[in-house]
């Protein structure tokens, strides 16, 4: 079983588990199913009408502006395929997330539309990252995992003005 759910489950769970043969197979259903999220668009750089840049984390269990979560990314090329990925929460309209990827590859560095990040909590191998400017997520709530990080003010602030000044957000 997978650490981060023997973490979550109580030994009381675990046990329920383990007497209800229907309940663990809905579990491993669950855990087996696809991490994509139910609203999976991206868009342009630009700022989608009527929604602006905000620094809001609060750890209440919801993910919130300036959080970084995992969650599901389709690749450009192919949005049938893509991966498990960080993503920088940076905006939020009800149950829909305004995201932008991270990548820790070496070649983002200097690359139009890549802003550095540094490294962070979301990466259990402390690489530094890099957030995509240019691509933006809206992401389903329901289509992510808390296990990321808050991203410090500052650096939230630099992503900010990158996206002000070079995308035309508020």
């Amino acid at each position: 079983m997978n650490p981060g759910w023997q973490r979550a489950l109580s030994v009381l769970g675990r046990v329920a588990l383990r007497e209800s043969p229907r309940l663990l197979r809905e579990v491993r259903r669950a855990r087996s199913a696809p991490r994509r999220p139910s609203t999976a668009r991206t868009r342009p750089g630009a700022a989608p009408a009527g929604r602006h840049l905000e620094y809001a984390p609060q750890l209440d269990g919801r993910a919130d502006p300036g959080e970084i979560v995992w969650t599901w990314v389709p690749y450009e090329e192919d949005a049938s395929r893509g991966k498990d990925r960080p993503v920088l929460v940076v905006g939020r309209d009800g149950r829909t997330l305004l995201g932008l990827m991270l990548s820790s590859q070496d070649e983002r560095d200097g690359q139009r539309g890549w802003l550095a990040l540094g490294a962070g909590t979301w990466d259990r191998e402390q690489r530094p990252s890099f957030v995509r400017l240019d691509r933006v997520l809206e992401v389903d709530e329901d289509g992510i995992r808390r296990e990321g990080a808050v991203l410090d003010r500052k650096r939230f602030d630099l992503v900010a003005a990158a996206l002000r000044s070079g995308f035309g957000w508020r």
